[in-house]
């Protein structure tokens, strides 16, 4: 179930910061403790919904994707090895090719400032775009995590 409550925004003159204050009945309801971070979202209605942030950390899986390619390359009868020199200077046709999946070969923790700096070594295209959109490009969020998760219980 769904609350809602409207909270009266406050000014401490000291500081010339505003605040709202929850009360206990907010507390108990939200799950919202002393101390949380909480994420402000704008409804665009002059509302705002406010959720608790989620501790979460980026981690960088590092693959090897293996694929079995075929070409198929005319030579002379008896020069074999021509279609071996072809190949290795990548001037033969691609035949066919079947994915044969990844390989994880490391992984490990990383800040946001780190992935977003090897988001714009590897995408070097969108190095002008801002972080909320590499990260929507590029990342997997956890809320796509969530969604998935809800799919499989």
């Amino acid at each position: 179930m769904n609350k809602r409550w409207t909270l009266p925004v406050k000014y401490n003159e000291e500081t010339d910061e505003h605040y709202i204050e929850f009360s206990d009945e907010i507390l108990e309801a939200s799950g919202f403790n002393i101390g949380d971070k909480l994420k402000w979202i704008d409804q665009k209605d002059g509302s705002y919904l406010i959720e608790k942030e989620k501790k979460t950390q980026w981690v960088l899986v590092e693959c090897v994707s293996q694929f079995r390619e075929r070409y198929m390359v005319e030579v002379p009868v008896g020069k074999t090895d021509w279609a071996l020199d072809t190949v290795s200077m990548e001037e033969a046709k691609e035949f066919s090719q079947k994915f044969l999946g990844e390989t994880i070969v490391s992984h490990r923790v990383v800040t946001e400032e780190e992935a977003i700096s090897m988001c714009d070594v590897d995408n070097q295209y969108c190095t002008e775009w801002d972080k909320d959109k590499k990260i929507d490009a590029f990342f997997t969020q956890q809320k796509e995590w969530d969604n998935d998760q809800k799919n499989i219980s």
